[in-house]
C-alpha cells in the first residue's frame, strides 16, 4: 500500500540536453563525423532523468528516475533523521555528490536531506519537501 508517491518532472534538463544535442549534430554534419556519437549520449541521459518519482511505501522510502533503471531504495527503519534543505544552483542536476551527501536531483532547489543509522547521508530533490518529510514521519 502505497501512502506517498510523486514524479517531479525535469524539464528544464530535458529541454537543456535536447539542445545541446544540436551542436554536435551540426559539427557531426558539417565538419567531423565522429561528433555525431555524443547525440544519442545527450538524448539518453534527458529519456534516464526526465523525471524523479519518489515512494514512501511497504516500510520503504524508493526513488527512481525516469524509465526506473536508476533506481534505489531504503528500508524506512534505518533513517534516523529527515530534514528539508535548499541545494544551490552549482549543486546542478543528475546523481553526484554535494554538502547533504549523494543528491538526487532533476529540478529546482528544494530537497529533503536523509541521514541513515550507519551515518550515511543523501538528498531528494522534490519541489513538496513537507509533504514528503511528513510521510516519512507518518510511516
Amino acid at each position: 500500500m502505497n501512502t506517498y508517491k510523486h514524479t517531479q518532472r525535469g524539464t528544464l534538463i530535458v529541454v537543456v540536453l535536447s539542445a545541446m544535442s544540436v551542436i554536435p549534430l551540426v559539427i557531426g554534419l558539417i565538419i567531423f563525423k565522429p561528433a555525431l556519437i555524443v547525440v544519442p549520449i545527450l538524448l539518453v541521459c534527458a529519456w534516464l532523468f526526465h523525471s524523479l518519482t519518489i515512494e514512501v511505501a511497504d516500510g520503504e522510502l524508493r526513488w527512481r528516475f525516469g524509465p526506473g533503471w536508476i533506481h534505489k531504495h531504503v528500508p524506512l527503519s534505518e533513517i534516523a533523521s529527515a530534514q528539508p534543505v535548499r541545494t544551490a544552483f552549482l549543486e546542478g542536476w543528475g546523481i553526484h555528490l554535494s554538502r547533504s551527501g549523494w543528491l538526487y536531483n532533476v529540478s529546482g532547489f528544494e530537497a529533503v536531506a536523509i541521514t541513515l543509522r550507519n551515518g550515511k547521508r543523501f538528498a531528494l530533490d522534490t519541489d513538496e519537501p513537507e509533504r514528503l518529510l511528513m510521510n516519512l514521519n507518518r510511516s
